[in-house]
């Protein structure tokens, strides 16, 4: 990820966005590359443009991750995420409506959002 960079018009090895390039509109992936790139290099503000969504979860990701480590290399039991199970069903609704829907209409605030095809 820190060798190539998904924000120039340059092939990258991970290719198109599918759904993009299908339906030339964003879906659920689109952005995903450019937003974790963001996240790496510290822009917060162009992860959250690339995809808003996927970066909300990302500290949870993040802490699943380190409590499946804890337990496989240090035999140490983390607390498990404790969520009501209605905050992963809005959660996934939330994900859905952005990234389907609200980053593809035209005006703004939702066209900050927008993530243009950039394959040539």
């Amino acid at each position: 990820m820190l060798r190539f960079d998904p924000t120039d018009r340059v092939a990258d090895p991970t290719g198109p966005c599918l759904w993009h390039s299908l339906t030339g509109v964003n879906g659920p992936g689109c952005g995903g590359t450019r937003m974790f790139y963001y996240l790496l290099h510290g822009d917060l503000v162009e992860a959250a443009r690339h995809h808003l969504a996927a970066l909300i979860a990302v500290p949870f990701v993040a802490y699943l991750g380190v409590r499946f480590l804890a337990s496989a290399w240090l035999d140490r039991e983390l607390p498990a995420l404790r969520l009501p199970a209605w905050a992963y069903g809005a959660y996934a609704a939330v994900f859905l409506l952005h990234s389907t829907v609200l980053r593809n209409l035209p005006w703004a605030p939702f066209s900050w959002f927008d993530i243009p095809n950039l394959t040539p």
